[in-house]
Formats: C-alpha cells, structure tokens, sequence
C-alpha cells in the first residue's frame, strides 16, 4: 500500500526559509518496513541548529527533518515480528543503534540529518527503529521522548549510573533537563536546577529540585551550586546542554570525580569559549559527550515512565502540521518550557 504523505525538508541549510514541504508517494514496504501514520511531532534544539547550518555534520539538502514522532502502525512487512496493525510506536534517533556503544555505523542512522527524519504525514521505517509506546501516555507525550527523554536517560544510567543519594545538576526547563529531572527523582537523586526566572524556578521545584539558582543573578553559579551540594563538596554529575562559558561553569559545580555529561551546545560556537582539558585535569572530573541513545535504553526508559506515572512536560504552545515554520522560529526564542509538539492530526 502507497499513500500521498506530505514531509518537511530541508533545500539547505542557510536559515530557517530553507523548510519547506513536498508531496511523495510512500515507498513499497520492505520485509522488515513498517508504514506508520505520524500522530504527532516534536522538535529539539538540534532541529534549528541543522536548519542554520550549525550543526557539526555535513549538511544533506532535501533531507526530510526532525527525528522525533509517534503515530499508528497501519501496515507491516511480511518478515516483521515486533509490531502489528494498530500498535502505538515512537521513532528511534538512531535507526540502527540496537544496544551498547554507538558504533560509526549506527552513528550513519541518525533521522532528519545523514537520514531522512519523522517530520511526515505517513513513515515507513525499519522495525528495528521504532519502540512500542505505553497507552498511558498521549500522542503529543509519546513523540517527545526520541530525543530527549533518551538523551536524559543515556547521561544518567548510560555510564556512571545514577543512584538514590546522588546530586545531579541540570540545565534549564528544556526537554532534556526536565526528564533528567524526572528520572532522577525517580531513583531518590537529589536534584539542583539553574534557570533565568522566577517563573521556571518555580516549575524546577515543584516538580522536586530541591534547589534552584538564577544564573542571571549569580554570574558564578557553579560555585553557588557547589555551596549548596551535600557538605559543599560539589554534585555527582551535571547535564551541560550548553558547553562553551556554561562547560567552565559546570567544572566548578562538579566534585572530585564527578561526571559532566554534555549533550548539547547552545552557547558553544565559539572555539575560544570552551574550557582547557587542563582545567578538566585541575577539577579531577570526568567529562563525557553523548547524542541520544540505544533503542534498548528507549525501551528501558519507556517502562520506567509507564511503571512510575512519569508525564512529559510539554510547552503549553502546540502547533499544527503546516505551521512546522512557526514551531522552529518559537524554538529560537529559547521561551519554552519542556518539549515543544506538533500535532500531525
């Protein structure tokens, strides 16, 4: 079965007139195809950094955008023994990161930048990169978690795994922090938040940080954060979604032998701005850099937020398909609070 499917590309990526639509025909179905009709959409940071011509991989014109979205298997491939007609599915980031390590291959699987990506009326994708999703949460809940929820939950079990008494630092009120946020507490982490208003900080403690810094009234926050750690020794880890000033920042909040995992680079394009790994080696921490995850971590982390009630934060501003444009632009304003959704339907 082919089906009209409206997508979004990108022609280029010199700036955000480079989005724009085109009508195909889906492709016939592989063995091990699945064609999904996309309920709805969800973007991340990465999705306007691609668009910019910011992103740190070659730039592939017409590739299809976005590697976030849930929607309804309506057809499967005569090989495939993971899904059924009417299962609800998320996309994977990587198609072909099955477990461990990413590999340079499974690195090549990337959606919506090396591969053509989720931001489509109808999908077809390989089995391999789709999970199940639970029926306890919406569409618009289900296509937040590709990126960021894994993101989040790659930084804290991936490596050095997070454990009730730890004291975790995060980042602002973006997809990533608010699921670290989540899972943290939900292993009896504590947790200490920065944000740029009152209004957010507000948001950060009641969903349980137990402490919240305003990084535009303590310019040297990572030193007001270590104060506030237990015995003022520093947290165990930190979720840098910025890099650049914000990664020298997090090497003063971070104690002896913590972790820094960084996983974004909002404030990191200026070469001269980054750290010195002398001053990594003066602070005796380790700092890690991660994209996404494993689909097993994916499953991992979809019975976590099924078993524990879990809700996605999701910005109260929604968008429509063909308003995919306005949805970027709104991303730039950096005014969001948690992931922001696009409804396909």
């Amino acid at each position: 079965m082919s089906v009209q499917s409206k997508e979004w590309i990108l022609t280029d990526c010199s700036g955000l007139n480079d989005l724009t639509t085109r009508t195909v025909s889906t492709p016939p179905l592989g063995s091990f195809d699945v064609l999904v009709k996309m309920k709805a959409l969800s973007l991340n940071h990465r999705d306007v950094v691609l668009a910019l011509g910011l992103y740190p991989l070659p730039c592939i014109k017409d590739v299809v955008a976005g590697s976030d979205g849930a929607g309804e298997v309506i057809q499967i491939g005569d090989r495939v023994t993971k899904f059924k007609k009417g299962d609800r599915v998320a996309t994977t980031f990587y198609q072909d990161h099955a477990t461990g390590p990413l590999t340079v291959a499974a690195a090549q699987s990337a959606l919506g930048s090396l591969k053509d990506g989720a931001f489509k009326q109808y999908a077809v994708l390989p089995e391999q990169g789709l999970v199940h999703v639970p029926e306890s949460l919406t569409w618009a809940e289900a296509a937040s978690l590709t990126c960021a929820a894994v993101t989040a939950w790659n930084a804290l079990f991936g490596d050095r795994k997070t454990v009730a008494g730890d004291t975790i630092l995060i980042q602002g009120t973006g997809g990533v922090s608010l699921f670290a946020l989540e899972f943290a507490k939900a292993v009896g982490a504590t947790v200490i938040a920065i944000t740029s208003s009152d209004e957010k900080a507000k948001l950060l403690k009641k969903m349980g940080a137990k402490e919240v810094v305003n990084y535009t009234a303590n310019p040297d926050w990572g030193q007001k954060v270590k104060e506030l750690s237990d015995k003022s020794e520093g947290v165990d880890m930190v979720l840098d979604i910025a890099g650049g000033k914000t990664l020298l920042q997090s090497l003063k909040s971070v104690k002896l032998g913590g972790v820094i995992t960084l996983i974004g680079i909002h404030d990191g394009f200026n070469p001269a701005e980054w750290p010195s790994l002398l001053e990594v080696l003066g602070h005796m921490c380790t700092v890690r850099a991660i994209a996404a995850g494993s689909r097993a971590q994916f499953e991992e982390l979809v019975k976590v937020i099924d078993t524990n009630a879990i809700k996605p934060v999701l910005d109260k501003n929604v968008f429509g398909f063909d308003e995919m444009k306005a949805a970027y632009e709104y991303l730039l304003t950096k005014k969001h609070i948690g992931k922001v959704i696009i409804n396909v339907v």
